[in-house]
């Protein structure tokens, strides 16, 4: 673990005028975040005015009770103002950069992550900068699929997030200076972090990142306070661990095995349990190195706060060879009595599970074009196709993007209703075997997308997997949806297209092109008694 005066030689707050803490102008910045605490995250939607945390609460739907803005007068809506991060960057190795993160906001002050260790807080009524922050990034850091941040959570005075080079930061939210930090990943193996922070009772929980480098995926909780490792889970059970059966009983297949949690866990706090979706296995699309079902990869896994200690999983993909990652959020609801929990798989199907105990309770395709295999509603699967001999091309929907992306669905207990982005795309994979070593590629394949035949769309399901509308779009839908109570649906294109659909009809009711393409998850919030809704927007390459 490096020490806060290690990580200040190492990492400074990048100086461009604004890291006293004083709005341009010289107005002090008031002090934000100090009385946010677990009580008020734990009752989040009882101040609809902030979105004090990732999916705005702890259960994942990404829904707002804000309506001043509804479908009756969203074809108003028009920019309040526009902030330009004013930076853009790659590192050696990331294909793309963009922004990924869900902004925060608390009484006022917004807080943003975007790419290569870049933070801002914002004046959340008029966008003017309070404070910037920049991690130094070493270039050479190993990243599979891009150079992204996805968000920052706040409490107790401080902001936190993670680098690209696995290390968990505190800053003062007040005046963006560094308050600890914390290593949780091994950046010559492969590992990495692009996770937004969940902060749960005294704790921090993050994640890490890196299975297309055949490392060993792990959640991680960290003292609020001052940093202090608190308990690791790794997602891949060593030897004579439960779930080790699962994996060859010779050799270290399960030492690089994946299954890295890269995207923010949700809590219920009546079982007090962690919901995380996991990664891939290692190497991707080589089953043949990894024998076995590979637990607890591509798995909806509970694990206990207060411990680390997994309590239950769902196996969404067991044996995955076609690059299938269960990363995709994992809301909790309430329908007919039951705590219940949904999840849309990047393998094209809908899971609800009981989230006391995992128990399948349906499953149901979101997405037409599914012929990898299939997996009959209680839960039976069955295999057709993918990359067996060497050399030997084979196609299969949906592609290893998947019939959704990381992005996030939403759901509306008002309207009972989950809206999920799909993506329905194909991709060819051409197996190639490869030796491991370290912190080099580790897939077992090489991968053609589907470029000329491609669609998307924004979808309504109920809880029993029934679709009740679909919004069509000729190009994947690669960003997360937004639900309100003003009976709307939030939803960003690849093209630039910001769109406000209906949320019982699918209406495109409102839209707005924002000059560069959507990769985000955005958030509402009320300022002065206005409503906003915010947005981050750039995706490159």
């Amino acid at each position: 673990m490096t020490t806060s005066e290690d990580y200040v030689d190492a990492g400074e707050a990048i100086d461009q005028g604004n890291l006293s803490g004083k709005i341009p102008g010289g107005e002090v910045a008031p002090p934000v975040t100090a009385d946010v605490n677990y009580e008020r995250i734990l009752n989040a939607r009882e101040e609809p005015h902030n979105w004090l945390t990732y999916y705005g609460a702890y259960n994942g739907q990404r829904y707002s009770p804000l309506d001043q803005i509804n479908t009756d007068n969203v074809k108003r809506l028009a920019p309040a103002w526009v902030f330009q991060a004013g930076t853009t960057g790659l590192i050696a190795g990331a294909s793309t950069y963009s922004f990924e993160a869900a902004p925060i906001v608390v009484d006022g002050i917004m807080f943003v992550t975007g790419w290569d260790g870049w933070i801002w807080a914002l004046d959340a009524k008029t966008g003017v900068e309070i404070w910037r922050y920049k991690h130094a990034v070493p270039f050479d850091v190993s990243l599979c699929c891009g150079n992204v941040n996805r968000g920052c959570a706040v409490a107790q005075g401080k902001v936190f997030f993670v680098t690209a080079n696995a290390r968990l930061l505190a800053l003062d939210a007040t005046t963006g200076k560094p308050v600890w930090a914390k290593t949780f990943g091994d950046v010559r193996a492969g590992e990495s972090a692009t996770v937004a922070p969940l902060v749960v009772k005294n704790m921090v929980i993050v994640g890490s990142s890196g299975g297309e480098f055949g490392v060993r995926g792990h959640l991680d909780a960290f003292d609020l306070e001052n940093g202090e490792h608190q308990w690791r889970c790794y997602m891949v059970p060593k030897p004579g661990e439960p779930g080790s059966e699962t994996w060859p009983s010779d050799g270290e297949a399960w030492a690089r095995g994946g299954a890295n949690c890269w995207v923010t866990s949700t809590f219920d706090p009546e079982t007090n349990l962690l919901y995380v979706g996991t990664g891939n296995p290692a190497p991707d699309f080589d089953g043949e190195v990894r024998e076995g079902d590979n637990l607890y990869t591509d798995s909806i896994v509970a694990v206990d706060v207060d411990s680390g200690q997994i309590r239950w999983h769902y196996q969404c993909t067991p044996h995955d060879v076609w690059d299938y990652d269960s990363i995709a959020e994992c809301i909790l609801f309430e329908h007919e009595g039951r705590k219940l929990l949904g999840h849309f798989d990047k393998n094209g199907y809908f899971f609800v599970v009981d989230r006391t105990n995992g128990e399948l309770v349906n499953i149901t395709p979101f997405v037409d074009r599914i012929d990898w295999g299939a997996i009959t509603r209680d839960g039976q699967m069955t295999r057709r196709k993918y990359p067996e001999k060497e050399g030997e091309p084979v196609h299969f929907y949906p592609g290893p993007a998947g019939a959704k992306e990381w992005t996030h669905a939403s759901y509306s207990p008002k309207t009972e209703l989950f809206y999920v982005p799909v993506q329905d795309t194909g991709a060819t994979a051409t197996r190639r075997r490869r030796e491991f070593k370290e912190s080099i590629p580790y897939w077992g394949a090489g991968v053609q997308v589907d470029a000329d035949d491609m669609a998307g769309s924004v979808s309504a399901f109920d809880a029993n997997g029934e679709e009740k509308w679909r919004w069509r779009n000729e190009l994947p839908m690669c960003a997360s949806t937004l639900a309100t109570g003003g009976d709307l649906v939030f939803a960003g294109e690849a093209t630039g297209e910001f769109n406000a659909l209906d949320a019982r009809t699918g209406e495109l009711l409102w839209q707005f092109q924002c000059g560069s393409g959507h990769h985000s998850s955005p958030t509402t919030y009320m300022v002065d008694g206005r409503q906003y809704i915010a947005v981050a927007v750039g995706w490159g390459g």
